[in-house]
Protein backbone atom coordinates (compact mmCIF):
# COMPACT_ATOMS: atom_id res chain seq x y z
CA UNK A 1 0.00 0.00 0.00
CA UNK A 2 1.65 3.45 -0.91
CA UNK A 3 2.62 5.45 2.30
CA UNK A 4 -0.04 8.01 3.14
CA UNK A 5 2.75 10.35 4.61
CA UNK A 6 4.46 10.97 1.71
CA UNK A 7 1.55 10.45 -1.00
CA UNK A 8 -0.03 13.85 -2.47
CA UNK A 9 -3.59 13.24 -2.83
CA UNK A 10 -5.07 16.23 -4.29
CA UNK A 11 -3.37 16.14 -7.49
CA UNK A 12 -1.68 19.32 -7.23
CA UNK A 13 2.25 18.02 -6.06
CA UNK A 14 5.26 17.53 -8.46
CA UNK A 15 5.22 15.46 -10.94
CA UNK A 16 6.75 12.37 -10.13
CA UNK A 17 9.13 11.93 -13.23
CA UNK A 18 10.33 8.28 -13.60
CA UNK A 19 7.71 7.16 -11.17
CA UNK A 20 5.47 4.11 -11.84
CA UNK A 21 2.78 3.76 -13.92
CA UNK A 22 -0.79 3.47 -12.39
CA UNK A 23 -2.51 0.40 -12.51
CA UNK A 24 -6.09 -0.29 -11.01
CA UNK A 25 -4.85 -2.21 -7.61
CA UNK A 26 -3.37 1.53 -6.83
CA UNK A 27 -6.52 3.07 -7.10
CA UNK A 28 -8.46 3.98 -3.82
CA UNK A 29 -10.92 5.98 -2.79
CA UNK A 30 -8.71 8.14 -0.14
CA UNK A 31 -5.06 8.18 0.70
CA UNK A 32 -4.16 6.96 -3.02
CA UNK A 33 -1.55 8.76 -5.18
CA UNK A 34 -3.25 11.31 -7.44
CA UNK A 35 -0.27 12.82 -8.66
CA UNK A 36 -1.69 13.22 -12.49
CA UNK A 37 -5.22 12.23 -11.22
CA UNK A 38 -5.33 10.14 -13.85
CA UNK A 39 -8.84 8.82 -15.09
CA UNK A 40 -7.80 5.51 -17.29
CA UNK A 41 -7.18 2.58 -15.60
CA UNK A 42 -10.41 3.38 -14.76
CA UNK A 43 -11.46 1.33 -11.26
CA UNK A 44 -15.13 2.38 -10.17
CA UNK A 45 -17.44 1.91 -13.12
CA UNK A 46 -20.42 2.85 -10.77
CA UNK A 47 -18.53 6.23 -10.90
CA UNK A 48 -18.56 7.07 -14.45
CA UNK A 49 -21.96 5.64 -15.09
CA UNK A 50 -23.13 8.30 -12.70
CA UNK A 51 -20.98 10.84 -13.93
CA UNK A 52 -22.58 9.77 -17.55
CA UNK A 53 -26.33 9.66 -16.14
CA UNK A 54 -26.06 12.95 -14.93
CA UNK A 55 -25.15 14.79 -18.49
CA UNK A 56 -27.68 12.86 -19.93
CA UNK A 57 -29.70 14.04 -17.74
CA UNK A 58 -29.21 18.17 -18.36
CA UNK A 59 -31.70 20.57 -17.76
CA UNK A 60 -31.74 24.20 -16.91
CA UNK A 61 -34.77 25.89 -15.06
CA UNK A 62 -35.03 28.44 -17.51
CA UNK A 63 -36.92 25.70 -20.38
CA UNK A 64 -39.89 25.74 -17.65
CA UNK A 65 -42.40 28.12 -18.67
CA UNK A 66 -43.69 29.71 -15.04
CA UNK A 67 -46.73 31.45 -16.70
CA UNK A 68 -49.12 29.98 -15.33
CA UNK A 69 -47.34 29.39 -11.66
CA UNK A 70 -47.51 33.29 -11.71
CA UNK A 71 -50.80 33.83 -12.57
CA UNK A 72 -51.78 31.10 -9.64
CA UNK A 73 -49.24 33.04 -7.31
CA UNK A 74 -50.67 36.65 -8.00
CA UNK A 75 -54.44 35.34 -7.86
CA UNK A 76 -56.17 36.56 -4.67
CA UNK A 77 -57.83 33.37 -4.44
CA UNK A 78 -54.97 31.30 -6.16
CA UNK A 79 -53.58 29.32 -2.64
CA UNK A 80 -54.03 29.14 0.94
CA UNK A 81 -52.05 31.19 3.17
CA UNK A 82 -50.89 28.30 4.60
CA UNK A 83 -49.91 26.95 1.52
CA UNK A 84 -47.98 30.03 0.39
CA UNK A 85 -46.23 30.01 3.83
CA UNK A 86 -45.14 26.13 2.97
CA UNK A 87 -43.82 27.24 -0.39
CA UNK A 88 -42.19 30.45 0.98
CA UNK A 89 -40.35 27.99 3.55
CA UNK A 90 -39.64 25.30 1.42
CA UNK A 91 -38.05 27.54 -1.49
CA UNK A 92 -36.23 29.80 1.23
CA UNK A 93 -34.37 26.20 2.59
CA UNK A 94 -33.37 25.11 -0.86
CA UNK A 95 -32.29 28.42 -2.00
CA UNK A 96 -29.04 28.03 0.30
CA UNK A 97 -28.97 24.49 1.39
CA UNK A 98 -27.76 23.94 -2.33
CA UNK A 99 -24.78 26.28 -1.99
CA UNK A 100 -23.99 24.19 1.59
CA UNK A 101 -23.74 21.36 -0.59
CA UNK A 102 -21.88 22.78 -3.19
CA UNK A 103 -19.41 24.24 -0.46
CA UNK A 104 -19.02 20.91 0.91
CA UNK A 105 -18.03 19.44 -2.73
CA UNK A 106 -15.62 21.86 -3.66
CA UNK A 107 -14.26 22.40 -0.43
CA UNK A 108 -14.23 19.23 1.83
CA UNK A 109 -14.83 16.25 -0.38
CA UNK A 110 -13.27 16.95 -4.20
CA UNK A 111 -10.14 17.79 -1.75
CA UNK A 112 -9.83 14.28 -0.16
CA UNK A 113 -11.21 12.07 -2.78
CA UNK A 114 -8.46 10.07 -4.74
CA UNK A 115 -10.14 8.67 -6.99
CA UNK A 116 -10.08 10.13 -10.68
CA UNK A 117 -13.52 8.53 -11.48
CA UNK A 118 -15.31 10.21 -8.57
CA UNK A 119 -14.06 13.15 -8.85
CA UNK A 120 -15.44 13.54 -12.33
CA UNK A 121 -18.61 12.95 -10.98
CA UNK A 122 -18.05 15.63 -8.17
CA UNK A 123 -17.38 18.16 -10.98
CA UNK A 124 -20.70 17.44 -12.89
CA UNK A 125 -22.67 17.37 -8.87
CA UNK A 126 -21.31 20.60 -8.35
CA UNK A 127 -22.67 21.77 -11.57
CA UNK A 128 -25.66 20.49 -10.71
CA UNK A 129 -25.56 22.33 -7.20
CA UNK A 130 -25.10 25.49 -9.45
CA UNK A 131 -28.05 24.60 -11.98
CA UNK A 132 -30.18 24.20 -8.29
CA UNK A 133 -29.37 27.63 -6.89
CA UNK A 134 -30.00 28.91 -10.48
CA UNK A 135 -33.48 27.06 -10.11
CA UNK A 136 -34.36 28.88 -6.70
CA UNK A 137 -33.34 32.42 -8.13
CA UNK A 138 -35.45 31.94 -11.43
CA UNK A 139 -38.57 30.95 -9.30
CA UNK A 140 -37.86 34.06 -6.61
CA UNK A 141 -37.78 36.32 -9.66
CA UNK A 142 -40.23 34.91 -11.70
CA UNK A 143 -43.12 35.11 -8.56
CA UNK A 144 -41.45 38.40 -7.53
CA UNK A 145 -40.90 37.08 -4.33
CA UNK A 146 -39.14 39.12 -1.56
CA UNK A 147 -35.53 38.77 -2.09
CA UNK A 148 -34.02 39.55 1.25
CA UNK A 149 -36.81 36.89 3.29
CA UNK A 150 -36.19 33.99 0.74
CA UNK A 151 -32.79 34.42 0.87
CA UNK A 152 -32.19 34.54 4.35
CA UNK A 153 -34.30 32.38 5.93
CA UNK A 154 -31.52 30.36 7.28
CA UNK A 155 -30.78 33.35 9.42
CA UNK A 156 -34.31 33.91 10.22
CA UNK A 157 -36.54 30.42 10.57
CA UNK A 158 -35.36 28.17 13.60
CA UNK A 159 -36.24 25.50 11.61
CA UNK A 160 -33.95 25.82 9.23
CA UNK A 161 -31.20 27.17 10.40
CA UNK A 162 -31.01 24.24 13.03
CA UNK A 163 -30.68 22.24 10.10
CA UNK A 164 -27.61 24.33 7.99
CA UNK A 165 -25.89 24.32 11.72
CA UNK A 166 -26.07 20.66 12.26
CA UNK A 167 -24.65 20.47 8.51
CA UNK A 168 -22.07 22.80 8.72
CA UNK A 169 -20.82 21.48 12.01
CA UNK A 170 -19.57 18.24 10.14
CA UNK A 171 -17.41 20.11 7.09
CA UNK A 172 -16.16 23.19 9.17
CA UNK A 173 -13.03 21.43 9.58
CA UNK A 174 -12.13 19.53 6.47
CA UNK A 175 -12.39 22.78 5.07
CA UNK A 176 -9.19 23.71 6.96
CA UNK A 177 -6.78 23.56 4.17
CA UNK A 178 -4.35 21.87 6.80
CA UNK A 179 -6.45 18.83 6.92
CA UNK A 180 -6.12 16.02 5.35
CA UNK A 181 -6.98 12.35 5.85
CA UNK A 182 -4.02 9.42 6.46
CA UNK A 183 -5.21 9.04 10.00
CA UNK A 184 -7.95 6.70 11.59
CA UNK A 185 -9.35 9.94 12.89
CA UNK A 186 -8.98 12.21 10.12
CA UNK A 187 -10.70 9.03 7.47
CA UNK A 188 -13.37 8.85 10.18
CA UNK A 189 -13.94 12.48 10.01
CA UNK A 190 -13.62 12.69 6.09
CA UNK A 191 -16.67 9.36 6.68
CA UNK A 192 -18.84 11.35 9.15
CA UNK A 193 -18.66 14.45 6.83
CA UNK A 194 -20.25 12.18 3.73
CA UNK A 195 -22.82 10.85 5.74
CA UNK A 196 -23.98 13.92 6.94
CA UNK A 197 -24.23 15.29 3.48
CA UNK A 198 -24.80 12.59 1.10
CA UNK A 199 -26.98 10.11 3.32
CA UNK A 200 -28.61 13.09 6.18
CA UNK A 201 -28.86 16.52 3.87
CA UNK A 202 -29.48 15.27 0.42
CA UNK A 203 -30.87 12.05 1.50
CA UNK A 204 -33.63 12.75 4.05
CA UNK A 205 -33.67 17.06 4.74
CA UNK A 206 -34.84 17.44 1.08
CA UNK A 207 -37.70 14.71 0.70
CA UNK A 208 -40.34 16.66 3.04
CA UNK A 209 -40.05 19.39 0.50
CA UNK A 210 -40.39 17.49 -2.52
CA UNK A 211 -43.74 15.97 -1.04
CA UNK A 212 -44.83 19.24 -0.28
CA UNK A 213 -44.35 20.76 -4.22
CA UNK A 214 -44.85 17.56 -6.16
CA UNK A 215 -48.14 17.13 -3.65
CA UNK A 216 -48.94 20.94 -5.16
CA UNK A 217 -47.95 19.64 -8.65
CA UNK A 218 -50.91 16.86 -8.10
CA UNK A 219 -53.26 19.38 -7.12
CA UNK A 220 -52.58 21.43 -10.83
CA UNK A 221 -50.87 24.25 -8.23
CA UNK A 222 -47.68 26.05 -9.21
CA UNK A 223 -47.03 22.84 -11.87
CA UNK A 224 -43.62 24.74 -13.09
CA UNK A 225 -41.81 24.65 -9.51
CA UNK A 226 -43.29 21.33 -9.35
CA UNK A 227 -41.65 20.15 -13.12
CA UNK A 228 -38.25 21.38 -11.45
CA UNK A 229 -38.89 20.30 -8.40
CA UNK A 230 -38.96 16.49 -10.60
CA UNK A 231 -36.01 17.47 -12.09
CA UNK A 232 -34.25 18.01 -8.98
CA UNK A 233 -35.03 15.11 -7.62
CA UNK A 234 -33.39 13.46 -10.38
CA UNK A 235 -30.52 14.80 -9.55
CA UNK A 236 -30.83 14.55 -6.21
CA UNK A 237 -31.39 10.50 -6.36
CA UNK A 238 -28.23 9.97 -7.95
CA UNK A 239 -25.91 12.25 -5.91
CA UNK A 240 -27.14 10.18 -2.96
CA UNK A 241 -26.80 6.81 -4.66
CA UNK A 242 -23.27 7.60 -5.83
CA UNK A 243 -22.74 8.94 -1.50
CA UNK A 244 -23.58 5.78 -0.89
CA UNK A 245 -21.43 3.88 -2.91
CA UNK A 246 -18.13 6.02 -1.70
CA UNK A 247 -19.47 5.29 1.96
CA UNK A 248 -19.23 1.57 1.62
CA UNK A 249 -16.42 1.64 -0.76
CA UNK A 250 -14.67 3.50 1.80
CA UNK A 251 -16.00 0.95 4.16
CA UNK A 252 -14.82 -1.94 2.33
CA UNK A 253 -11.25 -0.64 1.94
CA UNK A 254 -10.47 0.96 5.69
CA UNK A 255 -12.95 -1.56 7.54
CA UNK A 256 -11.33 -0.71 10.79
CA UNK A 257 -13.06 2.84 10.32
CA UNK A 258 -16.45 1.12 10.41
CA UNK A 259 -15.97 0.08 14.17
CA UNK A 260 -18.89 -0.86 16.09
CA UNK A 261 -18.79 2.81 17.76
CA UNK A 262 -18.62 4.71 15.03
CA UNK A 263 -21.53 2.80 13.74
CA UNK A 264 -23.59 3.53 16.94
CA UNK A 265 -22.74 7.46 16.21
CA UNK A 266 -23.79 7.27 12.66
CA UNK A 267 -27.10 5.89 14.32
CA UNK A 268 -27.34 8.70 16.43
CA UNK A 269 -26.66 11.18 13.57
CA UNK A 270 -29.23 9.43 11.78
CA UNK A 271 -32.07 9.91 14.51
CA UNK A 272 -31.14 13.44 15.32
CA UNK A 273 -31.12 14.67 11.90
CA UNK A 274 -35.07 12.67 11.67
CA UNK A 275 -36.29 14.93 14.49
CA UNK A 276 -34.73 18.39 12.83
CA UNK A 277 -36.72 17.11 9.72
CA UNK A 278 -39.93 16.83 11.61
CA UNK A 279 -39.60 19.61 13.28
CA UNK A 280 -39.13 21.40 10.21
CA UNK A 281 -41.87 19.72 8.86
CA UNK A 282 -43.97 21.08 11.74
CA UNK A 283 -43.03 24.35 11.24
CA UNK A 284 -44.08 24.61 7.85
CA UNK A 285 -47.19 22.77 7.85
CA UNK A 286 -48.75 23.67 11.43
CA UNK A 287 -52.03 22.68 10.11
CA UNK A 288 -52.95 19.81 7.50
CA UNK A 289 -52.99 19.98 3.74
CA UNK A 290 -53.01 18.78 0.20
CA UNK A 291 -53.08 15.37 1.69
CA UNK A 292 -50.27 15.89 3.88
CA UNK A 293 -49.59 16.70 7.78
CA UNK A 294 -47.07 17.02 10.35
CA UNK A 295 -47.73 13.60 11.28
CA UNK A 296 -47.64 11.74 7.94
CA UNK A 297 -44.32 13.45 7.24
CA UNK A 298 -42.73 12.50 10.75
CA UNK A 299 -44.15 9.00 9.73
CA UNK A 300 -42.29 9.35 5.79
CA UNK A 301 -39.42 10.26 7.34
CA UNK A 302 -38.91 7.41 9.92
CA UNK A 303 -39.34 5.13 6.12
CA UNK A 304 -37.14 7.56 4.67
CA UNK A 305 -34.33 7.14 7.86
CA UNK A 306 -34.72 3.43 7.83
CA UNK A 307 -34.13 3.01 4.52
CA UNK A 308 -30.95 4.95 4.72
CA UNK A 309 -29.28 3.29 7.77
CA UNK A 310 -30.25 -0.15 5.21
CA UNK A 311 -28.10 1.43 2.34
CA UNK A 312 -25.22 2.11 4.46
CA UNK A 313 -24.82 -1.61 6.51
CA UNK A 314 -26.97 -0.31 9.79
CA UNK A 315 -29.79 -1.60 11.39
CA UNK A 316 -33.40 -0.09 10.79
CA UNK A 317 -34.18 2.78 13.68
CA UNK A 318 -37.69 3.36 13.78
CA UNK A 319 -39.25 -0.41 12.27
CA UNK A 320 -41.20 2.04 9.70
CA UNK A 321 -41.62 -0.28 6.54
CA UNK A 322 -45.11 1.72 5.19
CA UNK A 323 -44.71 4.51 3.01
CA UNK A 324 -47.62 7.09 4.25
CA UNK A 325 -47.57 8.51 0.41
CA UNK A 326 -47.44 5.87 -1.67
CA UNK A 327 -47.89 8.25 -4.58
CA UNK A 328 -44.44 9.57 -4.31
CA UNK A 329 -43.93 6.59 -5.87
CA UNK A 330 -44.92 8.11 -9.41
CA UNK A 331 -41.83 10.37 -9.07
CA UNK A 332 -39.76 8.43 -7.06
CA UNK A 333 -40.22 4.37 -5.25
CA UNK A 334 -37.39 3.93 -2.52
CA UNK A 335 -37.14 0.69 -3.15
CA UNK A 336 -36.14 1.21 -6.76
CA UNK A 337 -33.81 4.13 -6.45
CA UNK A 338 -30.99 2.41 -7.76
CA UNK A 339 -33.00 2.01 -11.47
CA UNK A 340 -34.51 5.18 -10.82
CA UNK A 341 -33.39 6.41 -14.55
CA UNK A 342 -34.49 3.49 -16.10
CA UNK A 343 -38.66 4.89 -15.60
CA UNK A 344 -37.81 8.20 -17.71
CA UNK A 345 -38.75 8.16 -21.46
CA UNK A 346 -35.61 6.59 -23.28
CA UNK A 347 -34.47 9.71 -24.95
CA UNK A 348 -34.28 13.31 -24.60
CA UNK A 349 -32.19 16.40 -24.60
CA UNK A 350 -33.27 18.63 -22.61
CA UNK A 351 -35.36 19.13 -19.75
CA UNK A 352 -37.85 20.81 -21.21
CA UNK A 353 -38.40 17.37 -23.88
CA UNK A 354 -39.18 15.59 -20.54
CA UNK A 355 -41.76 13.04 -20.89
CA UNK A 356 -42.24 11.04 -17.22
CA UNK A 357 -43.87 7.77 -17.62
Amino acid sequence: MTNVETTDATGLGEIEVGAARINVDDKRMINARADVNQLLPMKYTWAWEKYLAGCNNHWMPTEVAMQADIALWKSKDGLTEDERQMLKRNLGFFATAESLVANNIVLAVYRQITNPECRQYLLRQAFEEAVHTHTFQYICESLGLVEGELFNMYREVPSISDKDAWALKYTQHLEDPDFKTGTPEADTAFLRDLVAFYVIFEGMWFYTGFAQILSLGRRNKMVGIAEQYQYILRDESIHLNFGIDCINQIKIENPHLWTPEFQEEVRGMLKEACELEVKYARDTMPRGMLGLSAQLCEQYMHFITDRRAQQIGLQPIFGETENPFPWMSEAMDLKKEKNFFETRVIEYQSGGALDWD
